[in-house]
């Protein structure tokens, strides 16, 4: 019988849940319904404020993890009844939580990676068991926690004939080189759609820049691309991984406050173009793949697609639609899938991505009885 596992994800951009309905057949994953889950404004901005003051209450972090359970718990019931599947039928949900901090150095008391959404209420309200709390053990043995993707990447998207880079661009962007016969490498790229996204809602009161036409109506700065490249992340050797907490508008600010003053539009043009210089040039210096697939809410922009397709030259930049998995979707079916690896004792890390100590089945198992 085809086993059924559930995905949430909601990622460091904060514009939603996405939960997946993942069949698994032996070796044969296919992804059956989708939905996304609003979160509510309020919500949303109490998010917003843990996931970067300096400090905040007990009383608010408690109450954002509450109410993102029961959240995550109405977009698991809604994805059922979309796909008219008993709960019965389900074996887990794989719940990634919501990332309000993540510090993968031993700076600011770390290192310590952080995510909320109850895992108990969602078991609770779905009556499924679930898995969640996948990242602190691969931190427990010297691992960066991040990026995950990899391994499910090289489960769904390897191919034994050619390489692949497979780049999820999300609010933070993650490589996955797949090459056949050697070791499985990923790690945090540096900025994704966050700045555009956020600097779009600060300046055009949109959630983000649709198609990336605010971007491509403006001019690039070089001057202000020049310091944008020099962030000391993008020169760091791999493992690694990053977040909001390295990639943010306080940043940004920071370095337009010396400058004469640059359109609006024109810092779009240049954040998009630091987005896809980053990643191509990080990706270029460890190998040239034969085929590059872009997942994420990045794939769905096409000034961004149209730049990353000149950057890599002649190899094509295609969605990972062509390798059979909506772009929007990757992150849902994989946290489904490492669900299932927890369910069967199987490893969900890879210590050449991480640099953990060894392999490990990761996740917390919360029962719904």
């Amino acid at each position: 019988m085809k086993d059924l596992y559930v995905g949430l994800m909601s990622g460091t951009s904060i514009d939603g849940i996405d939960a997946g309905l993942l069949e698994v057949d032996n070796n044969q994953y296919r992804l059956i319904e989708t939905h996304n889950h609003d979160i509510p404004a309020e919500l949303k901005s109490q998010l917003e404020h843990l996931s970067t003051a300096e400090s905040f209450s007990v009383d608010d972090f408690g109450g954002c993890d509450r109410q993102l359970g029961q959240l995550f718990a109405q977009a698991v019931n809604t994805l059922l009844h979309k796909a008219n599947i008993s709960k019965s039928r389900v074996t887990a949900v794989g719940s990634h939580g919501q990332t309000v901090r993540h510090r993968p150095t031993t700076e600011h008391n770390g290192p310590f990676t952080l995510q909320i959404g109850d895992p108990n209420i969602i078991a609770v309200e779905t009556g499924i068991d679930t898995v969640a709390d996948f990242r602190r053990k691969d931190m427990a043995t010297g691992g960066q926690a991040a990026p995950l993707a990899p391994v499910f990447h090289q489960a769904f998207f390897g191919d034994h004939r050619i390489s692949r880079a497979v780049i999820n661009i999300g609010g933070i962007s993650n490589l996955s080189k797949l090459s056949p016969n050697e070791d499985l490498i990923g790690f945090d790229l540096g900025p994704g759609n966050r700045l555009m996204d956020a600097w779009s809602q600060r300046h055009l009161g949109e959630e983000f820049d649709r198609d990336g036409n605010w971007a491509a109506s403006g001019s690039i700065n070089r001057k202000l691309l020049t310091k944008l490249l020099a962030h000391p992340y993008l020169s760091q050797k791999f493992p690694k991984s990053t977040g909001r907490e390295d990639f943010n508008l306080q940043w940004l600010d920071g370095l337009l406050e010396n400058e004469e003053k640059i359109a609006t539009k024109d810092v779009q043009a240049t954040l998009l173009e630091f987005t896809a210089e980053s990643i191509a040039t990080s990706t270029l210096e460890i190998f040239t793949p034969d085929e590059v697939y872009i997942c994420g809410g990045g794939a769905l922009n096409t000034e961004l697609m149209k730049r990353l397709q000149v950057l890599f030259g002649e190899k094509p930049v295609q969605s990972t639609l062509l390798l059979g998995i909506d772009p929007q979707w990757v992150e849902a079916a994989g946290f489904a899938w490492l669900a299932k690896c927890r369910i069967e004792n199987l490893p969900g890390n890879s210590t050449t991505v991480t640099g953990a100590s060894k392999e490990l089945t990761l996740g917390g198992l919360y029962l719904a009885n």
